[in-house]
């Protein structure tokens, strides 16, 4: 998966997350796409995505939990 694939798939759940869960959105994409996110730059994902390259951070938290948690299906 590309640097612009990925950022745009962050980009959707980002725009439809509701205004207090923004963030979330943010590490639950790096939950789930930690594998598809390895080689790539979370900052410049964040940046394309959300407008916003601090956000890498959120991603590389979500990445680093994706190996002690599992997403819900439904939630």
């Amino acid at each position: 998966m590309t640097t612009d694939q990925l950022a745009e798939i962050l980009k959707d759940r980002y725009l439809n997350a509701e205004q207090r869960e923004m963030v979330t959105a943010i590490h639950l994409f790096g939950i789930e796409f930690a594998a598809e996110l390895q080689g790539h730059s979370a900052n410049d994902v964040a940046e394309l995505g959300t407008g916003k390259r601090s956000y890498g951070t959120e991603v590389r938290k979500g990445m680093r939990l994706s190996k002690f948690v599992q997403i819900k299906s439904g939630a």
